[in-house]
């Protein structure tokens, strides 16, 4: 994709009516054009001799008449977001003036900005490499604390700066081993086998870390989802509605009411969760109630965390082997409806329960007691999903890969990482092992931006907002 230098501009601000509204320009004569028509005391304004970073009031006119009072502000090339002349005007949120601007720009010298294209010049004139250039697009839609942890960390250099240094580190073994292909008939080693071996153990390893990384950075980035099951009537809606505070969900005393999935998304201290109400489990002959059931246990397969429901008044009909179908899912036990209960059956259950709130590690042999219905225990419940963010289980401290086209890339690394470690292992050639060394450095380039071609780009900026 040809770095073009053309005039850009696009609305900065959401569409609709707001107490101000900013609009962007970039380009090489931007700064130019924009004093064509920004005028202080009746005086066109030759923002072209400002110093960048600077700030000025003035008014926008046609030849017609004032559009708006506005601020220009200036930045100047390389020293701007897209590395070239930018302009950013604020004018108040009205519709017809903000068009009414960008009509008149577009008329002197601009055209309007595609999808991501302020992005897209930052990349291409090496503001951000393509990882952080895909951040910027990842902090935007962040909608939790944890989202835009992720997003931040990698829009700041994330893992690409560790990647870039190791792929540096390979393009220099590389360089020795394409070296050794030239004096094949003498026989000599330029690059040290020890330190290369070295070398393929620590890449391998930062890779392996970051390619498992994945599973929770997407449930991060997209809510981490959280299946309630059980049998029919122990209380799945009516748990889902008191999580939520908001009748989503349907609940009725005729079992079966649930018969697909409902979803819904909860903010709990600023980790998202994805909360899946599902069909109950039971056997049955009717063949839309089964259609739900198995969508229930495809719930179960996606779910990171399982909340399994007994009704406290049949502990004993309530168990579907969950826990033993699934051994190494995330399973939190939960007696419901405990209204029902005497305060000997409370009391018994709290001390198998005891264990809940200084082990939380050990929450799958635990089992939490509440009613959903009279929204007695969900602070516990609450409580429970903070402390297994808190003890690692859901933790975000570490860098966490969160997008898919890396995560491909990395495992498609690591693949070819792999094969170089087994040539070195069994002496392979250094014309053999320097084809593999060649796939990882292309594939490790790939996540950074350099390697990369118009269609990877086209398909990323693409699902960019304009204005960004």
């Amino acid at each position: 994709m040809a770095l073009t230098q053309d005039n850009i501009i696009a609305l900065a601000t959401p569409q609709g009516k707001g107490a101000i509204g900013v609009i962007r320009l970039s380009g090489k004569n931007v700064i130019a054009v924009c004093s064509k028509v920004f005028y202080v005391k009746s005086k066109p304004k030759d923002l072209t001799k400002v110093k960048g970073h600077t700030l000025h009031f003035g008014v926008i006119k046609s030849e017609k008449h004032i559009i708006d009072e506005v601020l220009v502000s200036v930045f100047k090339a390389p020293h701007s977001y897209t590395g070239e002349n930018s302009i950013e005007i604020s004018c108040h949120g009205s519709q017809y003036i903000l068009q009414e601007i960008i009509n008149l720009f577009l008329e002197i010298g601009t055209r309007m900005a595609t999808a991501g294209e302020f992005t897209l010049r930052a990349f291409l004139n090496g503001k951000l490499d393509l990882s952080q250039a895909e951040a910027v697009a990842d902090l935007i839609a962040s909608n939790s604390k944890a989202s835009h942890q992720i997003a931040m960390q990698q829009m700041r250099g994330g893992f690409s700066s560790d990647l870039k240094i190791l792929r540096q580190d390979l393009l220099n073994f590389a360089s020795l081993i394409e070296l050794e292909l030239d004096f094949a008939e003498e026989d000599v080693s330029f690059a040290n086998r020890d330190d290369f071996k070295e070398l393929l153990i620590k890449i391998t390893q930062l890779l392996k870390k970051l390619i498992d990384s994945f599973a929770l950075g997407n449930a991060l980035k997209n809510g981490i989802p959280v299946a309630i099951v059980g049998a029919p009537n122990v209380g799945k809606s009516t748990l889902l509605n008191a999580l939520l505070n908001d009748d989503k969900a349907i609940v009725s005393e005729i079992a079966g009411t649930t018969r697909d999935a409902i979803e819904d998304e909860l903010i709990i201290n600023g980790v998202c969760y994805r909360f899946i109400d599902t069909a109950g489990l039971r056997n049955t002959e009717d063949v839309i109630e089964k259609i739900g059931i198995k969508k229930t246990f495809e719930n179960i397969d996606k779910a990171q965390l399982v909340l399994y429901l007994i009704d406290a008044a049949k502990i004993e009909k309530s168990e579907f082997g969950i826990q033993k179908k699934y051994p190494d899912k995330k399973i939190l036990t939960i007696i419901n409806k405990a209204d029902l209960l005497s305060k000997n059956e409370i009391d018994k259950l709290k001390k198998e329960n005891s264990k809940l709130k200084t082990h939380p590690d050990s929450y799958q042999d635990s089992k939490l007691i509440i009613s959903a219905k009279h929204k007695t225990g969900i602070d516990k419940l609450i409580n429970i999903l903070t402390q297994l963010s808190q003890s690692g289980l859901l933790n975000t401290n570490e860098t966490i890969v969160s997008n898919a086209r890396h995560f491909e890339a990395l495992k498609k690394a690591h693949n070819s990482i792999n094969d170089v470690s087994k040539g070195l292992k069994h002496n392979l050639s250094s014309d053999l092992m320097a084809v593999d060394i060649r796939q990882a450095l292309y594939h490790l380039g790939e996540i950074t931006g350099e390697v990369t071609n118009d269609d990877l780009l086209g398909n990323i900026f693409a699902n960019f907002c304009i204005g960004k």
